[in-house]
């Protein structure tokens, strides 16, 4: 099952902005290919998922950390939480590891 990808407001700028520097456009490679896995298989190996149990969604739901590069100072990762639709991803943080 294929998923739909649904960004806020924040996570639409924080890729934009990933795609407009060209000196992070090996992280921004990164992170199309870990939102390409997420959409097609959120429990895809290289996402290493997890819960994130600091954050919850804005209506209390579990959201999860999902890595889109390893072994890098402050990787990047992509925050998720299920939408309110069934087969629909909200992304709401694409950010260097906090």
């Amino acid at each position: 099952m294929k998923f739909i990808l649904d960004f806020t407001p924040t996570a639409k700028e924080a890729l934009a902005e990933l795609k407009r520097n060209p000196g992070l456009k090996k992280r921004y490679n990164a992170v199309k290919k870990s939102l390409r896995f997420l959409r097609e298989n959120p429990r895809h190996p290289s996402l290493q998922t997890h819960p994130y149990s600091s954050l919850e969604g804005p209506n209390g739901e579990k959201v999860f950390e999902a890595y889109a590069e390893q072994n890098t100072p402050a990787a990047y990762r992509v925050f998720f939480y299920y939408g309110s639709k069934k087969g629909e991803i909200t992304i709401f943080a694409i950010t260097p590891h906090p």
